[in-house]
């Protein structure tokens, strides 16, 4: 096993790199620091470039992925200087990306449900609504207009690994409406001043709910273009506002258990 001392070595500068979103891109890469999101990073059919194994932190057994040729050892201190955990688990993946899927695979798809994440802007809530999305059975999730990347650690991470299955499409705003329009889908805009509550919703029929980013919501091209301003309606004295990834599991969860209840 090779093995790596220095800082300034060529494989510490790339994964040095990885740690940003240009980098990420510019290089086709990405990294994985929990023994979880590896192996569901790889049962999605992502392929390992490297790994970054430092004993004396390892926490557990790495998984069995490769040969030796695949690992190099490093020092505590490099392995702290790259990992975005406080306390590293002893070892950091490099994987290869795979192209984002766009509006012609989800043309190629069959879906009658989906939620659309619209302008989004906080990682961790793309993540979580990701996660949820896969248990709650969502045909596709749609970051539309995103300006993160899918690889962003805090979605990775928040994702639990989901960000990594075949369910997540790309899209523009234009593109979107356009494709959800064309082919019959109630378009439904999360809204906590919709005139419809979520719970007098039919969501047996073909459904695309969108949300928008959580502290200004869907702007007026949204709201417009939608078929139903939707609310989830709320009882308490103090809360008129829910966290965004908790809306949108509860909008997912009300798809499921209305078509389970069919």
């Amino acid at each position: 096993m090779q093995r790596i001392t220095s800082l300034h070595n060529s494989k510490v500068k790339l994964v040095h790199r990885l740690r940003n979103k240009r980098g990420r891109q510019s290089e086709s890469r990405f990294l994985v620091e929990y023994q979880r999101d590896l192996q569901r990073a790889l049962l999605g059919g992502y392929e390992l470039d490297f790994l970054m194994i430092c004993p004396a932190l390892l926490e557990s057994q790495v998984l069995d992925i490769g040969s030796a040729q695949d690992a190099i050892e490093v020092t505590p201190q490099i392995l702290k200087r790259l990992t975005y955990r406080e306390r590293p688990s002893g070892f950091l993946a490099v994987m290869k990306a795979k192209s984002a899927k766009v509006l012609r695979d989800l043309e190629k798809s069959i879906i009658d449900s989906a939620i659309l994440l619209v302008g989004p802007r906080k990682p961790g809530n793309v993540g979580a609504l990701l996660r949820t999305g896969n248990a709650a059975g969502i045909d596709a999730m749609l970051l539309v207009d995103c300006a993160l990347d899918l690889y962003n650690p805090n979605i990775i991470r928040n994702s639990a690994g989901a960000c990594f299955c075949d369910k997540i499409y790309q899209l523009s705003s234009a593109e979107a409406i356009t494709y959800f329009r064309d082919r019959g889908f109630q378009l439904i805009a999360a809204d906590g001043r919709g005139e419809t509550s979520l719970f007098d919703l039919d969501l047996r029929q073909k459904t695309a709910i969108a949300l928008g980013p959580e502290d200004a919501g869907l702007d007026a091209r949204w709201l417009g273009i939608c078929d139903r301003r939707v609310r989830i309606p709320m009882t308490g004295i103090l809360a008129d506002s829910l966290n965004l990834s908790v809306s949108g599991a509860i909008f997912m969860y009300e798809i499921l258990r209305q078509r389970q209840t069919e």
